[in-house]
Order: structure tokens, then C-alpha cells, then sequence
């Protein structure tokens, strides 16, 4: 069995590549928060928070008039990146990975 690979460019225009800016900080924004917000509880009282919990501290978060930047990105994108901090937490607890890091503005 022969298996291919595609490796594709693209050439956004100055209206999507803002929105693909700002998308790319709403998530990077709420995978923090998310992340000091488990942190917190865990430490606190101890207890566990699980993808259900995360996300309904992320409606919380987007009803904060202070943040309400964050209703201009799709809810999509959002969502995403608490799945994929559940699953790092999961290979986190079974002992396949470190303890999940902040995430940085490069890269």
C-alpha cells in the first residue's frame, strides 16, 4: 500500500488573514484561561474538571462584557481547542504526557 501526502499553500487576502488573526487569539485566549481555570480547581478544592465544566466556563467567559471580543470568531474553533486541552489532560493523567502549557503568541 502506497500512502501520498499533500502539502497545500494558501494565500489569504487582508480580510481573511485578520479574521484567521483574530480566530488564532480567541483560541489561544480561551485555551489559557481554560487552563488556569482547571488549574485553580484542582488545586483548590481539589476537585476535577472535565470537558462539560470547561465549556460552560467558556459561555461564561463570552457573556463577560469585557470579552465580548470573543462572539466575533466562530464558537467552532473555541470548542475545538477544549477538546483537544481534554485530551491533553487525558494523556496527561495516563501518564503518556507532560502537564499541559500555556500557549504562546508564536508559533
Amino acid at each position: 500500500m502506497v500512502k501520498k501526502a499533500y502539502k497545500y499553500r494558501l494565500y489569504p487576502d487582508a480580510e481573511q488573514a485578520e479574521l484567521l488573526a483574530k480566530t488564532f487569539g480567541c483560541v489561544r485566549f480561551v485555551y489559557n484561561e481554560i487552563l488556569r481555570y482547571r488549574t485553580d480547581a484542582y488545586y483548590a478544592p481539589k476537585e476535577s474538571v472535565s470537558y462539560v465544566g470547561a465549556n460552560t466556563r467558556l459561555t461564561a467567559i463570552k457573556k463577560q462584557p469585557e470579552l465580548s471580543w470573543l462572539n466575533q470568531v466562530s464558537s467552532v474553533p473555541l470548542q475545538q481547542c477544549l477538546r483537544n486541552q481534554q485530551a491533553a489532560f487525558s494523556n496527561f493523567f495516563t501518564g503518556k504526557a507532560k502537564y499541559p502549557s500555556l500557549k504562546k503568541k508564536n508559533g
